[in-house]
């Protein structure tokens, strides 16, 4: 889930300001809801899907969108497959 901390660490990497906080926790939630849909049940604790999802965000932000997951669609596969893999496993 989208923490105050998350929506913080966003800002400060995206160099943003504090006058877009509720904005910017709609873009997070929606990028991580998104990608749990496309990689599988992770959540912000796991470094790669957290990278995603600020990446997600980040083309959300900047209105670029379309270009995300053309982009991105190797570690998005890669997470995809490192979860079917660990249900395999059990």
């Amino acid at each position: 889930m989208i923490t105050p901390d998350i929506v913080e660490e966003f800002k400060e990497r995206m160099h943003l300001g504090d006058y877009e906080d509720d904005n910017l926790r709609r873009i997070l939630e929606t990028s991580y809801e998104d990608l749990l849909e496309m990689c599988g049940d992770y959540t912000m604790d796991d470094i790669a899907f957290k990278e995603l999802v600020f990446e997600r965000s980040r083309y959300v932000y900047n209105d670029a969108l379309e270009y995300f997951e053309e982009n991105f669609l190797t570690r998005i596969n890669t997470l995809a497959m490192r979860k079917v893999m660990e249900h395999e496993s059990e």
